[in-house]
């Protein structure tokens, strides 16, 4: 809860999960870098105000914007800082980022209506050929529990769904 020491505590907590899946102690890993209602105050980034606060702000608010897209930003920066430690470990005839398949997404795609549709997620990894990369696909209305049905039926799991909003309803086409 020291919220100054946040980008550090990420960090390391990357580390960990990086070393956790290259010495094989697991090859299955999940990282929330905060709660759903997010108390962190990005300071580093100059923000007097906690994420969740910010992420209810309108959309014509210009502080909220700007703000929201440096969170954002950072974020990614750190999804990026994984996948190159994924990349510099040598896995078989290429790397651990190729055999894995990290999946950063929220659970909302816009905080001030806490609207579910529609939510982006970003795969990367190669998913030990599983999962053709270098493409951007768009699943209109379509709930991420056939997301969530699709990255099992990668990793060989035979299921058809996930929760019980979308009974029945299998993966994505084309996903995999």
């Amino acid at each position: 809860y020291a919220n100054d020491n946040f980008p550090t505590v990420v960090q390391r907590q990357i580390d960990q999960l990086v070393m956790a899946l290259a010495c094989d102690l697991t090859r299955v890993a999940s990282l929330q870098c905060s709660a759903s209602v997010s108390g962190v105050v990005f300071s580093w980034l100059g923000h007097s105000a906690g994420h969740h606060d910010l992420s209810h702000l309108g959309d014509d608010d210009q502080t909220m914007l700007d703000q929201i897209t440096g969170v954002n930003t950072w974020y990614a920066e750190q999804v990026k800082y994984l996948l190159d430690q994924l990349a510099a470990v040598p896995e078989g005839d290429g790397t651990l980022l190729d055999n894995t398949l990290v999946v950063w997404g929220n659970e909302l795609s816009r905080g001030n209506s806490h609207g579910n549709m529609p939510v982006p997620f970003v795969l990367a990894g190669g998913a030990g050929g599983a999962i053709q990369t270098g493409r951007w696909l768009t699943y209109d209305q379509t709930p991420h529990n056939r997301l969530l049905v699709s990255m099992a039926q990668a990793m060989d799991v035979d299921m058809q769904s996930f929760g019980d909003n979308d009974p029945g309803s299998g993966g994505l086409a084309g996903l995999t």
